[in-house]
């Protein structure tokens, strides 16, 4: 099955909660009060969030009343290109211009952070790169273990601490280590801290400190992985870890059935920040540059159109 026929089905749940919409379209039902509230409910219950769902019918409003539009299949139309705009930013390919370029990974525990790391691992050695994992969950062995398998399967180096030390300690030795090998890409794997926690979120600021003093510039990409499964808690999480380090993308992963394609356009409505990859399977190939477009198409796309 091709890329865009695997994101299609995955999108399955997406476009059930979104298949309101194409109702409201057809019916051809005048702009009163009663089909705002409508559409303002779907957005909401597509995990769009309530701020992005308000600024999305705010722009549509303004924009019926500019071109004297009468019906709900106009408003519509112009609905799924701002859903495109929303989503397309500058800077939404990964930066890897710095050698080493490191990669600060962050998110919490479950969302499938270390696989995303073992999945650009081997992404980026198909690109006769060389690549360190730097295993900075000093946490959990489990993790690091996790992490030195998908190091092996890639080719990749790797670096790990003793369990319990201090996170900034291994990121300064990885850093160190590529940096005397001539490593181009560098991987770095936090623990799944809670961002509730403050303690926390201020060893994630520390270990941003520390790459920013031994590599002599901020992370070349900090990215967050959220659960797409998660919804609204998505969000709220981007918002807490982007206070604590700047994040420049974010990864999407278990992009299935159960997922709502809204928290996409939420978090990058929301924080301004990109979305730079989608994971939609357990497969190697399954995480891919995110495309503005394609998605929507996906997003939207009838049934009989696979």
């Amino acid at each position: 099955m091709s890329w865009f026929g695997k994101l299609r089905d995955a999108l399955g749940g997406s476009r059930q909660s979104l298949a309101e919409i194409e109702t409201l379209a057809t019916a051809r039902r005048p702009l009163d009060r009663a089909f705002w509230n409508e559409l303002e409910e779907v957005l909401i219950a597509a995990d769009f969030g309530v701020s992005t769902a308000e600024k999305i019918l705010d722009g549509l409003q303004a924009a019926a009343r500019r071109n004297l539009w009468t019906r709900s299949d106009q408003v519509i139309g112009r609905f799924k290109r701002d859903v495109e705009s929303f989503l397309t930013m500058p800077e939404s390919t990964l930066r890897l211009e710095a050698r080493p370029a490191v990669l600060l990974i962050v998110g919490v525990n479950g969302t499938g952070k270390t696989t995303t790391i073992g999945k650009l691992a081997q992404d980026f050695r198909t690109q006769q790169k060389s690549v360190m994992l730097v295993a900075a969950d000093t946490f959990r062995a489990a993790a690091a273990d996790q992490l030195a398998v998908w190091a092996q399967r890639s080719g990749s180096e790797f670096l790990r601490g003793r369990e319990g030390s201090d996170p900034s300690a291994v990121v300064y030795d990885g850093i160190a280590a590529a940096k005397a090998r001539g490593i181009d890409v560098v991987l770095i794997d936090t623990a799944g801290r809670l961002q509730t926690k403050t303690n926390l979120m201020e060893e994630l600021k520390k270990m941003r400190r520390v790459i920013e003093r031994e590599s002599g510039a901020p992370p070349a990409e900090t990215l967050l992985v959220v659960d797409g499964t998660t919804g609204q808690n998505a969000i709220s999480q981007a918002m807490l870890f982007n206070e604590a380090t700047a994040l420049t993308g974010i990864v999407v992963t278990k992009l299935d059935s159960t997922a709502k394609g809204g928290v996409l356009v939420g978090i990058a409505d929301t924080l301004n920040v990109p979305v730079k990859l989608i994971g939609i399977g357990e497969g190697i190939e399954d995480l891919r540059p995110f495309e503005a477009r394609a998605f929507v198409d996906a997003l939207f796309e009838p049934e009989t159109a696979a």
